[in-house]
């Protein structure tokens, strides 16, 4: 049991969590609070009075608020001794090193399926984006998918496998991604030419022709890279009446936003956010559809408080449905928390360029589409109709509403992942 007297004048939980008492969210969240707060001014007493009290109310085998808990409590420990701030917290960083180090798994693509199928979190954007894609590519003889995905092409092969049975034949289908030296999680075992090779396969077998071409590029300078090549090929696109989609399943929030210097690129406007020169870009291609599918909260403070309470409020969502999913212990959850543990150090710990992880709201995408001259096409009750009938299959709390034209992915009656498909005006 918690004693209040480990230090003289040690905070109880009366000052530090208001009505709240230790182990309860809102304690845990004002505790992980003050934490922050007194390593930002670097009072390594309060620091470490409150990182005890913390790591004996949330070990990392509790429930979903304490894992939830002792992920922050990592990433603020690592952000103390990355800083330098708080000696004392740097060696206690130095002792727990091999506690505090989270090892992502590189799936197998087997492996990267089944933890795909585990949630609807992708699934959801999935199901979404193919049926616009579908919809939108009806009756082109040749269908080029650029694909920006988290998760390795793992939404292509249910697309394949809807194209290759529509009633005029399927199309050639010429698929790019972006190859860059990013290690987001989740990790991929094998190269971007090895899937490929599976992708085409895999298509042959469903009888379409697929061609798969990896450009080397990169988040960091908004894919400027890819974009220059699909430039170069769009008098040949409209000369084959060929249609372009653009897929970007939770990659867009890894290029770099306003709060980061300046960053020098092969786009002609060097004083722009990257991301509005991106999609300005990819409105200058005249894309047939372009969907954007991305996690709907706002981890692009400065303030790193704000940042804390935004991610806390957030990320509690996907500790709260592996509950209902994987036991205590098994390999699968520990893939799944530890890249949840990625993201949270990476928005609490990192600075700069190495903070990567800088989600936006659905209202700021969808205002920098409008910004960047696309329209909302909204989803048709089909695509609706398929989204509910795959969250079917999965454990009651998540549910599917609408937002204006897009739909967006719940857990009990919280917004999770949003799906917002778009045309040039």
């Amino acid at each position: 049991m918690f004693r209040a007297r480990a230090w003289p004048g040690f905070p109880t939980s009366k000052s530090l969590c208001g009505s709240s008492s230790f182990g309860d969210a809102n304690c845990m969240e004002q505790l992980l609070v003050h934490c922050a707060n007194a390593i930002e001014t670097n009072d390594a007493t309060l620091a470490q009075q409150i990182l005890w009290v913390l790591n004996n109310i949330a070990p990392p085998d509790g429930d979903s608020n304490q894992r939830l808990t002792c992920g922050f409590l990592r990433a603020l420990i690592a952000r103390a001794a990355k800083s330098g701030n708080c000696k004392l917290l740097t060696a206690m960083a130095n002792v727990h090193a091999n506690d505090l180090t989270m090892v992502n798994h590189k799936f197998s693509i087997i492996e990267l399926a089944n933890f795909v199928d585990l949630t609807p979190w992708h699934r959801f954007g999935f199901t979404a984006a193919n049926q616009a894609v579908l919809e939108a590519v009806e009756g082109y003889s040749v269908v080029h998918i650029v694909d920006l995905s988290l998760t390795h092409c793992m939404q292509i092969p249910t697309l394949i496998d809807s194209i290759s049975t529509r009633l005029e034949g399927p199309p050639l289908v010429k698929l790019t991604i972006a190859g860059a030296m990013e290690d987001f999680p989740p990790m991929l075992d094998l190269s971007y030419e090895e899937l490929g090779s599976k992708l085409v396969n895999f298509a042959r077998s469903r009888n379409i022709a697929m061609e798969f071409r990896v450009i080397p590029s990169s988040s960091s300078n908004a894919f400027s890279s890819l974009i220059e090549q699909l430039r170069l090929q769009q008098l040949t696109r409209a000369e084959n009446g060929e249609a372009l989609v653009i897929n970007c399943h939770m990659m867009l929030h890894y290029i770099p936003e306003e709060s980061l210097p300046t960053i020098p690129t092969s786009f002609e406007n060097s004083t722009t956010s990257l991301r509005s020169m991106f999609l300005k870009a990819l409105r200058s291609l005249n894309p047939t559809i372009v969907v954007l599918v991305d996690e709907d909260a706002d981890f692009t403070s400065n303030n790193l408080v704000n940042r804390l309470r935004s991610a806390y409020n957030y990320l509690w969502i996907p500790y709260d449905t592996v509950d209902t999913l994987l036991p205590r212990g098994s390999k699968q959850r520990q893939w799944y928390e530890a890249d949840i543990c990625w993201k949270i150090e990476n928005v609490i710990s990192q600075e700069g360029h190495q903070r990567v992880e800088r989600l936006e709201t659905r209202s700021k995408w969808v205002q920098r589409m409008r910004n960047a001259s696309f329209r909302g096409v909204g989803f048709s009750e089909d695509a609706i109709t398929e989204v509910k009938n795959m969250l079917d299959e999965h454990a009651g709390g998540w549910g599917v509403k609408k937002e204006e034209e897009d739909i967006v992915l719940t857990w009990k009656g919280h917004n999770v992942v949003f799906a917002t498909a778009w045309t040039p005006l």
